[in-house]
Formats: structure tokens, sequence, C-alpha cells
């Protein structure tokens, strides 16, 4: 190869190697990298701009604010102060006051490393960044005891990024200005320890009743330190338990930090708390309850805490009706409810305003102390008893199945829980068949209660309620909810808020006490409850019109007000091994203001003796929140329509027009689900015919017979005594045999055509039951005939009664009993009479072998005297005294001699004729024998 050749050969070698750089790319790592770097420098950058940005906004540090620890304003609805909280409370405590105990406890809890670090703590920042990224952002703080001091002091609550760098910022310059020791006190001396304590020497004396610190023992000093985390949770006077829950949390952590041994730890935790406390006085802290519920609100919306941080907190708070409320929860001799049954129960309330939801007033409890249990708002509630029927009932049946406030259930028996041996009953344990959706919900009946939620479906039932803020035990749902007697657990607040939906159309507002809040750094927040549409219009109204039925003319009259419309529900719960409710509800409202009230012992279940006391505490609080304000009644939306049903239809149909106007009934329909077709049930059918009734007195039965003309027909029934009717029975036969009967009354058998839904007038037949005891009458036309010669006297009477009867007859001579003897015939020969003188014969009728079995007496005078020797024929006296107002010694018209008597029966009977012997009647003789029955 020539050199040329050569040349050209290295030239084409080095082009193609420029061309190969030229056209290769390079390897993708480097190009990550690349833009790695430029990223994290840009971000670098943004955040030193925005942490410049963040530093150069913050506050500056204001030593007046750091002396003197802020306090929280509340205003009520008309931008009036209400409350100026720490402003009273606060005794303030120089750190040489401080025993070693107590800083031991609160660094071991609050800032182990507070006397190393420069005001934050890079350990701890770490340790909640990790917690953070594995348990969700804001899980784990990192605040040392100099950031809570000038959060407190100057910044709000949030856990925005701002909020954060401003907070480290200022740590690190109050850590550079001031000592530990003046950072320590400064926090000692404005944090809130619970029951209106701020600071540490309030808490001190509050709780153990020490003034002075030195004397704090390693328990109470566990509990000063373990407190500020939740005061109100940990409040040793209202929850012992939980507070040495977290005294021995106290004392593990200084066990860990090597400030006490573990046999002083074990020690200390066998404490009795509460015999470490004071005599708690009540400290009556004015709208504490509504207080109560604006710390809630703001820590869960906002982080803050109103007794820490130095707010401006504007409320709903309406004072008016917060005065009245707690006027009607105290001893006050104004105060119009009588707790004299009931000295000791407990009370919650809460009063929300109808279409927004804004809380106008809290009623935490009767008596309480500072601090103390919330019964309207606190803890996971108490059983909602019959309040929950609108609720988790009947609002969802009307919802989604459009039923009307006419719709039929039958209140037929207990309802049997499936998969159990238990069953629900209602509470007066009677059983009424067929009624309205209305009534059942009126009365308060638990089975259709519970049938209305088995049929709507148990999904549709939770998805209703959980709409107007109620929650289910375990997330799902039981038979028992309907009524209210399950885990399910509700508080006066919630039910006040699912009841004013029904009073607004439909439209829930979460109820909600604070509108706007003013942090210390200038910043304002805004709060309001949004509307939701929980339902339909048409379910709202019907069971609004429903509620006024059971104030009006219901369980639930003694909370009805005169001129005011107003719809509610009571409730009531019970106990397993008692009789008697442990609770007692009313909740009601208007188109102003809804209320709840619970009443009872709380976690002591014990019965209640007065369970009208919610009732009567609505009536009076809301009559006179309502006096000044106008209110509208509730109005029909177009949704919703008014039909006259003819009552007892099933289904529900219109009346015709021989319907009679007291069996036509004004009920709710949705629009489009009204009744078409009209009832024929009152149209003229023939009544039966014939109708005969008669008592079989050996089988001991009436046999009822009758006839009708239409073979296409059933006939109804009816049987009583005393002018009551009850159905017997249903039948196609034209006979029925009635057997059980009373005796000695009057039947009245009634018995009525049907054919479809046509029922004729009844035809009745009444039926005498002869009584087992016999009745016995007065003997009749008692006679006597007097024998001067023999001295004897013949009785002869008549008695038309028949039976196994005999006469006791009897004379007498000067209140004397000269005579007594017996017969069962109707007459009888007297013997032994005297001459001058006058006796008395009495013929008394007696059942034989009857106790008690003698009928009125009847009597006659016999007079001996005016005879000597043989008297002239005729002149024998004949003398009857009907005994009883009878009619005895009554002279007989036509009678000169008084020897006839009616119709010349003369001596009938007596047998003194020509011979002067004595013959007695054969025509009354029963044969000797025993009369027939």
């Amino acid at each position: 190869m020539t050199e040329n050749g050569q040349s050209q050969s290295r030239m084409a070698r080095r082009n193609q190697k420029k061309k190969q750089k030229k056209t290769g790319k390079k390897p993708t790592w480097k190009r990550v990298m690349k833009y790695a770097l430029i990223a994290i420098l840009c971000i670098g950058l943004g955040i030193g701009a925005l942490f410049t940005y963040y530093i150069a906004t913050a506050p500056e540090l204001d030593p007046e604010k750091l002396s003197v620890p802020a306090s929280t304003k509340l205003y009520d609805v008309n931008g009036e102060p209400f409350a100026n909280l720490g402003s009273e409370k606060r005794s303030k405590v120089d750190y040489n006051d401080i025993p070693d105990v107590l800083k031991d406890a609160i660094l071991a809890t609050e800032d182990v490393r507070f006397m190393n670090h420069i005001g934050i703590d890079f350990r701890r920042i770490g340790a909640a960044v990790i917690a953070n990224f594995t348990d969700g952002f804001g899980s784990q703080g990192a605040s040392t005891i100099t950031q809570q001091v000038v959060k407190g002091s100057f910044l709000s609550n949030d856990k925005k990024l701002k909020r954060k760098v401003q907070e480290q910022w200022l740590a690190l310059q109050l850590d550079w200005k001031y000592s530990k020791e003046e950072i320590f006190e400064m926090y000692v001396n404005r944090i809130y320890y619970g029951a209106g304590a701020y600071g540490v020497a309030t808490a001190a004396e509050v709780y153990f009743g020490k003034t002075d610190l030195s004397e704090l023992t390693l328990e109470e000093a566990a509990i000063l330190a373990g407190l500020p985390q939740r005061p109100t949770a940990y409040d040793p006077f209202v929850n012992p338990d939980l507070t040495k829950e977290r005294m021995s949390t106290v004392l593990d952590l200084m066990v860990q930090h090597n400030k006490i041994t573990e046999a002083q730890a074990n020690e200390a935790k066998q404490v009795d708390v509460a015999s470490l406390l004071t005599n708690k006085k009540t400290d009556y802290v004015k709208y504490e309850g509504f207080i109560q519920q604006v710390a809630s609100e703001v820590k869960e919306k906002t982080g803050a805490d109103i007794y820490k941080d130095g707010l401006q907190v504007y409320t709903t708070l309406n004072p008016d009706a917060q005065e009245q409320t707690e006027l009607l929860l105290s001893n006050s001799e104004d105060n119009p409810i009588d707790y004299s049954s009931d000295e000791d129960i407990q009370v919650g309330v809460a009063v929300v305003d109808t279409h927004t939801g804004a809380i106008q007033a809290i009623g935490g409890g009767r008596n309480r102390e500072s601090g103390g249990w919330n019964y309207a708002i606190d803890g996971d509630g108490l059983q909602g008893g019959s309040t929950m029927k609108p609720i988790v009932a009947y609002g969802p049946a009307i919802e989604h199945l459009k039923w009307s406030t006419y719709h039929q259930l039958n209140d037929d028996k207990p309802y049997p829980i499936k998969g159990t041996n238990q069953e629900i009953r209602n509470w007066n344990r009677e059983y009424q068949g067929w009624m309205s959706a209305r009534y059942a919900l009126k009365e308060s009946l638990n089975v259709p209660a519970v049938k209305t939620l088995d049929e709507v479906g148990y999904t549709d039932a939770k998805s209703f309620a959980e709409g107007l803020g109620i929650e289910f035990a375990g997330d799902s749902i039981a038979i028992g909810d309907a009524i209210g007697g399950t885990s399910t657990r509700v508080l006066p607040l919630q039910i006040a808020g699912a009841y004013a939906a029904f009073g607004n159309e439909g439209n829930y507002h979460e109820p909600y006490s604070v509108t706007k809040i003013e942090y210390p750094n200038g910043r304002t927040e805004e709060f309001k409850s949004e509307s939701v549409e929980a339902m339909s219009d048409y379910t709202a109204y019907m069971i609004t019109d429903m509620l006024k039925s059971v104030v009006q003319n219901g369980t639930g009259t003694n909370a009805n007000i005169s001129g005011l419309p107003v719809a509610g529900k009571t409730g009531t719960t019970n106990l397993e091994d008692q009789d008697g409710s442990p609770d007692s509800w009313f909740t009601g409202y208007t188109t102003n203001y809804t209320i709840s009230i619970w009443s009872g012992y709380g976690n002591e279940r014990k019965p209640i003796n007065d369970t009208q006391i919610p009732l009567h505490i609505f009536r009076e609080l809301m009559s006179h929140i309502s006096s000044d304000v106008e209110t509208e009644d509730f109005t029909k939306p177009k949704s919703v329509i008014e039909v006259g049903v003819e009552k007892g239809s099933n289904p529900a149909k219109l009346p015709s027009e021989d319907t009679p106007s007291s069996q036509i009934v004004t009920e709710l329909f949705v629009k489009g689900t009204e009744p078409q077709k009209v009832s024929e049930k009152f149209e003229e059918l023939d009544p039966v015919k014939d109708l005969k009734a008669e008592y079989d007195e050996k089988e001991e039965k009436i046999l009822v017979e009758w006839d009708h003309d239409d073979s296409d027909v059933e006939f109804e029934v009816s049987a009583g005594a005393g002018g009551s009717l009850n159905k017997l029975t249903t039948t196609s036969d034209k006979k029925l045999e009635i057997d059980k009967v009373e005796k000695g009354t009057t039947y009245t058998i009634a018995v009525q055509a049907i054919k479809d839904d046509q029922t004729s007038e009844a035809a009745s037949v009444n039926v005498e039951i002869p009584s087992d005891e016999v009745e016995l009458s007065q003997v009749q036309q008692l006679q006597q005939s007097f024998d001067p010669t023999s001295g004897t006297a013949s009785l002869t009477w008549s008695y038309d009664q028949k039976g196994p009867i005999e006469f006791e007859v009897s004379l007498m001579e000067g209140g004397n009993v000269v005579n007594q003897t017996s017969t069962n015939k109707t007459s009888i020969t007297l013997n032994g009479l005297e001459l001058g003188k006058v006796y008395t014969a009495t013929v008394t009728p007696v059942l034989k072998n009857q106790e008690n079995g003698k009928g009125p007496s009847t009597s006659v005078e016999i007079s001996t005297q005016g005879y000597e020797g043989q008297p002239d024929e005729g002149e024998d006296e004949q003398q009857q005294d009907q005994g009883q107002g009878g009619e005895g010694n009554q002279e007989q018209p036509g009678d000169d001699e008084g020897n006839d008597n009616e119709g010349g029966n003369g001596n009938q009977g007596a047998g003194s004729g020509e011979n002067g012997t004595q013959e007695e009647d054969k025509d009354n003789d029963n044969s000797g024998g025993t009369p027939e029955e």
C-alpha cells in the first residue's frame, strides 16, 4: 500500500470516530443525576426563600405577653363578651419555689433535654418526622417546653408548616434571650390544668389543697405533670381511673429518665387517687356547659386550646336561652321544675337553631362543679330509647318506601329476635292489631317500629340515620336500634341536630358553637355549618306531622304548648333485671328552635321516679325562648297531599258516599302514591234475618241461628253482656254455638253480613242466662180463719214459683214466738191459740239445701178477742197483711163482714164446714213431694 493510501485510511478512521461521538448519547444515570441536582438546588432555594419569608413575617417576642399569660375571650351571638378564661383563677410561682420532684416529673413528661437544647430538640424532631411518615402527618409533635411557651403566647395551634417554622424560630430567640429557669417558670405559670385552674400553683391548691408546692408528694407531682396533655379527660375529680393511668405513665417516664427508681414508681402506683384529693367545693362557672362545647369544638377544628392560647372566640350563644336553661337545672326557688321525687337526678340539655344548627344553649347537668361531666356533649352518650324511632324506622320508611302516615302495621304480638330466645314487647304489654304508622308512633309502640325497620332494610335505615349525625356501635345496625335499645349511644346535642333536620325541610346542619376565631398573631378564621340534604322534603314534613300528634294527644302531651306549633318525641329505656326506666328523653322542635333533653343517673343505672321531667323542662324552656319570637307553622311542601281515608281500610281506600264521617281520617301521602280505590265497606248490604238465640241449660250453651238471602257472604258474630260486644268469629255458616257463658246475665248477640268490603247493619238478639241461685218471691193471698171452739187458726196462701221450695211458718204473740214450723204445702193449721189475744202469723218461702235461700216474709194478724163462748156463725174475722208494705188488713170492696177475699174465697182451705172439721186444699198440694223446677 502506498503512503498516500495509508494516510487516507487513517483519515477515514478519524472521521468515523468523530461521527460516532457526534451521534452517541450520554448514559441515563448521568442525566438523572444532573436533573436531580438541579431540582434539589431549586427546592433548596425555594424552601430557603419560603422559610425566610416565614421567619420575616413571624411576630416579635413581646415580653408583656410572656410575663402576663394570655387569656381567651368568648363572645355571644350579639358580639358581647361573656367569659374571659384565665383572667381570674391564676396564681404565679417563682422557679425557686418549684420542688425538684415536680420539676423532674414535668421535664420527664414534656421535655427531658430542656436544660441542654437550644430551644428546639433535633433528636425529637427526627423521631417526630419518622412517626409522621409511618403514622400520618401530625401523629406526633416535636414541641419543646420553649416551643409550647411561644406557641401559647404568639401563635395559633394549627399544624401548618408556617406555624411550625415560626414556632421554632421564636423558640430559638426565646432560648437566646431568656434563661432556662425563666422559660420553665413561664411554662408552669401559663399552662391549664383543668377544673378552672391556670398555672401549677393554682392546680396544687384546687386538687390537693396545698398552697406550698414543697409539700407535694411524688404521686401528686406525677398527676400535675400529666394533666396538661388532656386536662378535662384526666380531671381526677371526674375520672380518677384515667388520672391514675396517666400518673402511672408519668412515673414510668421518670424511671426511664433516671429521675426516680423503679421501686419508688411501684410504691407510688399503689396510691388511691381519690384519697389524695381535697374536698372539692362547688365552683359554679357561668355558662360552663356551653364553654365546654366551645373548647371541644375549637380543639377539634383548629387544634387550639381556649384554656392555653389567647384567642378571641365568637360563638352562637343565646344568653337568654342559656340563662333559662341554667335556671331550669338549678335548685333555685324560682325554678318551676319539681325535682323532689328525684333530687339527685342529672339532666343534659341542648338547644339549637332549627334552620342553621347554631347551638343556642347547653345544659351540662344539675348541681355541677367546675369542670364536671357535661351530659349534653361528653362521652359516648346513652341509649336513645324511642327518640330513635323517627330516625331509624319511620323516617327511612317514608324516604325509601314512600309510606303514608296511614300505612297499616300489624301490632299483633311480641316480635321475636332472630337467632335468640328474646323478643321485643310493647312498653304497655298490650297489642292492638292493625293500626296506622301515625298511631304507632304517637303511642310509641315498639313492635310496629321494629317491623318497620325490618321492612325498610338495615342498609337504607343506617344510611338515613348516619346522614343525621348518628354513629352506630361497631359500624353496624341491629333490630333493636329501631327502639334505641342497643349498644349504640347518642347525646342530646346529636339528637337535637338530627331532629332539627325534620323541622328544616330535610336539610341537616351539624350543630356548631363557634363562628369566628381571632388568633394572637392577628390571623382570623371563620366557621359555619354547611347544609346537607339528609332527606326529601316530604319525609321531613310527614315525620313532623306525626310528631305533632305525639305532643297533641300521644305520649308527649306534657310538652304541649298552647298556641305554639310543636313536634316532638318521648323516649325511655329499660333495665334488664328490674322494672323502671334509667333514661328518659324528650326532643321537640318548632320552626325556630330544637331542644333535646335527657334525664337519668348517668353510669348509675337505676330507675327514675318521674320520667316526665324532660317534658316539663322542654315546655318551660321552649315557651320562654319563643315568647318574643314569631313562630311560623311548618309548611306543607308540594310533594305531600292530604287525603281523607276510610278508617280501617287496608290498604288505604277512599271513603264512599255511605261512609260515616266518624270513619274518615285525614292522612298524608307522598304525591303520586295516594289511594285511588273507593271503599265499599259501608255500601248497603242486606242484614241477616230470622236471628234467633236460646240457652240450652243442659249443655250450658247459647244456640244461635240466622238466615240470609245471599249465599256468597260471611258473617261476623259478636257477643257480650252489659252492653259491651266483642268479636267472636267470622264464619260462612248460619249458626253458632257460644259456650263458657256467664250465668245470671243477659247476652246480646249481634250478627253482620260481610261481602268484600261491604258490611251490613248488625242484627241483634238478647238471651237471658238463668242463674244457679234462685231469687225467691213473696207469697201471695195469705189468709187466716180462726175457730174459737177449737182454738185453731187455718192459714192459706198462693205461690207460683217452682223449685225445691218449702215455707217457714211462725206464730208470735206480744213479741214472743209461740209456734214455729215448716211445710211444703200452701196451707197449714195452727193450734193452741188463746181467747182475748192478738197473734201475728208469718210465712217465709225457703229454697231447700241452699244457704241464704230465703225469700221475703208475709204476715197476717189473728185476733181472738171478743169471743165469749161459742161465737155466732159468720163472726170469724179474716185479716191479711202482705208484709213489707203488703195488703194485709185491707177491706175488700163489697165485703160487709170482711169474711170474703178476692171474689169470695171465704174459708177456702180453712175447712170450717158444718161439722167443724178442717181440710187442706188439695188444689194447692204438690202431691207431698218436691215442687217442679
